[in-house]
């Protein structure tokens, strides 16, 4: 097999193909890793993550936002989170945290994003970073955070004749 095969394998032809905002997201998951397990300072965690192999392809007003954003909001993230879990935060893993984070706040801050897009960008990183059914977990509470941020979105995509999930503590 010569070189020019290789580079046509699936494996290959996927890599190359990321788009600038989702190798954005893999860095701001990365440093959040760090923020959340090492409690590193944030300037510090994002001057590592610049000089990584392919930080130059990412979309960097993406991963500033996100990170940061996060970084800032931590608490409320939590607060938002929480209620959607079945379990107790500290039992969530950090990896999973940091997708959650990025997804909540994404729902929130980055209207321009389809929440769907967001969805599957967060279910993508959590199998990729993620435990073994880590991305299954990640789905189904991002799901019902998009009910509740972004309902009329959420509603608009269900199919006909079947209702959207109704956002968590609704009465409806």
């Amino acid at each position: 097999m010569t070189d020019s095969h290789a580079d046509s394998t699936p494996k290959a032809r996927k890599a190359s193909d990321k788009s600038a905002r989702t190798r954005a997201r893999e860095f701001a998951l990365q440093a959040l890793y760090q923020y959340i397990v090492g409690r590193n300072d944030a300037t510090d965690i994002d001057l590592f993550t610049r000089d990584l192999a392919g930080f130059h392809k990412a979309d960097s007003v993406h991963y500033d936002a996100v990170l940061h954003g996060c970084i800032a909001q931590a608490d409320s993230l939590d607060a938002l989170i929480t209620p959607m879990l079945d379990r107790p935060l500290v039992e969530v893993s950090p990896i999973e945290r940091g997708v959650l984070w990025m997804g909540a706040y994404e729902f929130q801050h980055c209207l321009d994003v389809p929440w769907r897009v967001v969805l599957n960008e967060c279910i993508e990183l959590a199998k990729s970073f993620g435990g073994t059914d880590g991305h299954k977990y990640v789905n189904g509470v991002l799901h019902k955070l998009a009910a509740q941020l972004r309902p009329l979105e959420v509603a608009a995509a269900a199919p006909r004749g079947k209702p959207a999930p109704a956002p968590e503590g609704s009465n409806l």
